[in-house]
């Protein structure tokens, strides 16, 4: 995908520096059955530690789980005239932590984004970009929070195809953090779409 392309700020810097019959009897359980235990979060199985406290390889507003061998390493800030400043940034959000995916077998990242508090479909509007297709938004569960979900088509800066894309929106006191799934073509989306769904799942806001 069109970050990805840039194979990560560290590279860049590099660069650049069942039914009824009904015939048959339907079986009823007892009563004194005791009711079965909830289910648990997509991918909560997959948490190997967690990310955003002090110590973990990036401080954010929030901690969520990271699957095994994720490699999590937080973003510098930069000045505004830095040229690498605006890999940083897509819309209002700044990156702060990208994940890698590269030491548990896939290429591409989730990236974690900071930015003041404002109307979540405004904010992901503008973090998907003016060429983004087929976005489709919803409401969705961010740990123990409201949150939303954009998840559109975005070209593929190496081949001539639309590749799919997502992100998930929550707000904290310290403002709006996302987090974006950023794979290489759409075979690595799929396969790095549960260690997604755990960051969504486990999510915890700290401030």
């Amino acid at each position: 995908m069109r970050q990805l392309a840039l194979a990560g700020l560290g590279a860049a810097a590099l660069a650049l520096a069942a039914c009824d019959s009904g015939n048959e009897p339907v079986w009823t359980p007892p009563a004194a059955t005791a009711p079965s235990a909830a289910a648990p979060a997509p991918g909560s199985d997959l948490e190997a530690t967690r990310v955003g406290a002090a110590g973990s390889g990036c401080e954010l507003p929030v901690t969520f789980g990271v699957a095994e061998s994720w490699k999590p390493k937080a973003v510098a800030p930069m000045k505004a005239d830095d040229p690498l400043a605006e890999l940083t940034r897509r819309g209002p959000m700044t990156m702060k932590c990208e994940i890698d995916a590269k030491p548990a077998g896939n290429i591409g990242f989730l990236r974690v984004y900071t930015g003041k508090t404002g109307d979540l479909e405004a904010n992901l509007t503008a973090f998907a970009g003016a060429t983004a297709q087929e976005k489709r938004f919803r409401a969705v569960k961010v740990g123990d929070r409201e949150g939303l979900e954009v998840v559109y088509k975005a070209k593929n800066p190496l081949e001539d195809v639309l590749d799919p894309e997502r992100a998930f929106a929550v707000a904290t006191d310290a403002g709006l953090v996302v987090v974006a799934l950023d794979s290489l073509d759409s075979g690595e989306y799929e396969e790095m779409l549960p260690a997604y769904e755990l960051a969504k799942s486990s999510l915890t806001a700290t401030s």
